[in-house]
């Protein structure tokens, strides 16, 4: 029997178990048995739960197709590219497997409700630029409260949620990062994007970039990390977040006036070289406070001409309030 066989079974009989157990039950080398567990988890056969040194392996949960015929092909290839779950142990599921999951915990019939996602997906996608971009401009003007305008263009990569289906895949992939300071997903988040903010940059001729600062402590913070795998060569400009004796989140504030008031006075901007362009990043835009407030800044001390907003994802029309990130 091979020694996969051999795992497979162990892991039927006992549920989870390290590498060192199925080592010592095998009788063989740790390093042999990570090797054969990292096959089986590649073939989607195994999973692992928890960080080293603690780390267990059990089978991988079985999610059950609920389809009845067959999915045209070019709708299998929409799905993987649109269509993302994370299930309740925190599987990552893409396509087809991901909607039979959603589809057994909702209750539907996955035939009619792959129809019904494309055509919606469909709907938002026909917001999208040449540039696969999403122009969030109109939206910012438009919001009430929002003040002077500091922001001359702003755009998203994608919405964060749609209507009936919740959070897209890039939202989904931004909540579970962010929340669970995965590097992982935020490495997969870089590696959807980067050629969009490169193309983007060159489109615009931008000169420097600044990444917006966290509000909340965090061990791992997203803006950090993806600031340093997209490893931009443009001049990185600089900017402080402060507050008073109680930290308030900009994103738990419901009110637009108090969120223009938070990012007014929770931001502080030192003097710096002055570039003509400059390109703001953030992870998420509900109300575009933070993004402009950011901006009349730079433009008061004469560090930019132009500024524009760019958001890995945001929210569809008028202001919104995205708590989760």
């Amino acid at each position: 029997m091979k020694t996969k066989e051999k795992i497979i079974r162990l892991l039927t009989a006992n549920g989870q178990m390290s590498i060192h157990e199925i080592s010592q039950k095998l009788g063989v080398s740790r390093q042999y048995i990570h090797r054969q567990l990292n096959d089986l988890q590649e073939a989607g056969m195994v999973q692992s739960m928890g960080e080293a040194p603690k780390v267990y392996y059990s089978l991988k949960l079985d999610h059950p197709s609920q389809r009845n015929t067959t999915i045209a092909y070019e709708d299998e290839q929409f799905m993987n590219k649109h269509f993302l779950q994370v299930d309740s142990v925190g599987n990552l599921l893409d396509g087809l497997p991901a909607l039979d999951y959603w589809c057994g915990k909702q209750q539907l019939n996955v035939e009619k409700t792959l129809h019904e996602f494309i055509s919606t997906r469909k709907k938002y996608l026909s917001y999208f630029n040449q540039v696969h971009l999403i122009d969030g401009t109109a939206k910012l003007k438009s919001t009430k409260g929002i003040g002077q305008m500091g922001i001359d263009e702003l755009y998203y990569f994608d919405f964060y949620a749609i209507e009936r289906f919740g959070k897209t895949r890039l939202g989904t992939l931004m909540h579970y990062a962010k929340q669970g300071q995965n590097k992982h997903l935020m490495k997969q988040i870089v590696d959807e994007i980067r050629q969009r903010i490169i193309n983007l940059i060159s489109n615009l001729q931008i000169e420097a970039v600044l990444f917006v600062p966290p509000t909340i402590p965090r061990k791992i913070q997203i803006m950090t990390v993806i600031n340093m795998l997209l490893a931009l060569k443009q001049p990185h400009l600089k900017i402080q977040k402060v507050s008073g004796p109680i930290v308030i989140p900009q994103k738990a504030l419901s009110n637009i006036f108090e969120r223009v008031a938070n990012a007014k006075n929770t931001f502080y901007v030192p003097e710096q070289k002055a570039f003509g362009s400059i390109l703001l990043i953030d992870d998420a835009v509900g109300s575009g406070a933070t993004l402009n407030e950011i901006a009349l800044k730079l433009k008061e001390k004469k560090i930019a001409d132009v500024v524009y907003g760019l958001a890995i994802t945001g929210s569809y029309k008028g202001f919104e309030v995205i708590s989760e990130l």
